[in-house]
């Protein structure tokens, strides 16, 4: 009997997948299961030839949303397993999820959403919300992308939510003077558990805290409540899913939720010791049974 052979899925930009990835690549070969990088719109690859799919690296998804939905609609059509679940993929496209998140009682940050097409004007809104200090970004996007800190009253606010709502719907939030006095945590679930979380702070003078732009990453043990927040609102979203990140800002003791990542995000492997092997067990464990029961 041959061994297994699961694609990990990743973007043209980076075809051999991220550092951080790689570290699951070694340890799913070393349980034995044939895992390659293999890049989602790529149309020389014969999805048929996987006996599942994994989404690690596909940080392009949200330039092309389109063309990412057809890609997970045609894997459901081949009946292969994908993790995470083409369902949950889908709910989590439009960040537009924490309005479902926020009636299931999780605490997530205010926010104004702008449909795609509005003629809204930025300084309008914000007066409305008393807010003269905030984010604007589109609802689908990744990495920060056309992400703009802006104030009511400033030059650049309105061609931020026009540069915004040409892309797709658009999101407002107030700004977070906690990114910057402590950080933003991120809480890494791995298999349905917790496995690690990292504090992510900016560069002096920014507010994002990618890497990629300047910002600084650190493991560190939360605080226990604010652990017991980030679980119900990872259990809130959609499932079922093998990994999940939860993203937010401790304020007045309690965890603010920015984001619920379940597409794509980046899950700071090398950050704690055992993660990639508790990846590779999940998935490993996950092709024993590979069709994904919808939540109930």
């Amino acid at each position: 009997m041959s061994p297994p052979r699961v694609a990990l899925v990743t973007c043209g930009s980076i075809p051999e997948l991220n550092d951080d990835d790689r570290l699951v690549l070694s340890e799913l070969w070393r349980l034995g299961i044939e895992a390659e990088p293999t890049v989602w719109d790529d149309p020389a690859v014969d999805w048929r030839r996987y006996d599942a799919a994994v989404i690690r690296s596909a940080w392009d998804y949200h330039l092309t949303p389109a063309g990412f939905l057809a890609w997970l609609a045609r894997l459901e059509a081949l009946g292969l397993p994908l993790w995470n679940p083409a369902p949950v993929v889908r709910a989590n496209l439009d960040k537009s999820y924490l309005k479902e998140l926020e009636a299931a009682g999780v605490k997530t940050a205010p926010t104004e959403w702008v449909e795609q097409g509005s003629r809204a004007v930025l300084d309008e809104l914000l007066a409305a919300r008393g807010w003269d200090d905030a984010v604007v970004k589109p609802c689908v996007s990744a990495g920060a992308f056309r992400t703009r800190r802006v104030r009511r009253g400033g030059e650049g606010g309105q061609p931020a939510l026009d540069e915004a709502l040409a892309h797709s719907g658009a999101m407002i939030q107030p700004f977070l003077p906690e990114i910057v006095s402590e950080g933003e945590w991120s809480f890494v679930f791995l298999g349905g558990e917790f496995s690690h979380a990292v504090l992510k702070s900016p560069r002096a003078g920014d507010f994002r805290v990618q890497e990629e732009h300047g910002g600084r990453t650190a493991r560190r043990e939360p605080p226990s409540g604010l652990l017991i927040q980030a679980r119900d609102a990872a259990i809130a979203g959609p499932r079922p899913w093998l990994y999940a990140r939860v993203d937010g800002v401790r304020r007045g003791g309690e965890l603010l939720v920015v984001e619920l990542e379940l597409i794509e995000p980046f899950l700071f492997l090398s950050y704690a010791p055992g993660a990639a092997e508790r990846l590779a067990a999940a998935i490993k464990a996950r092709l024993s049974n590979p069709r994904p029961s919808p939540r109930t």
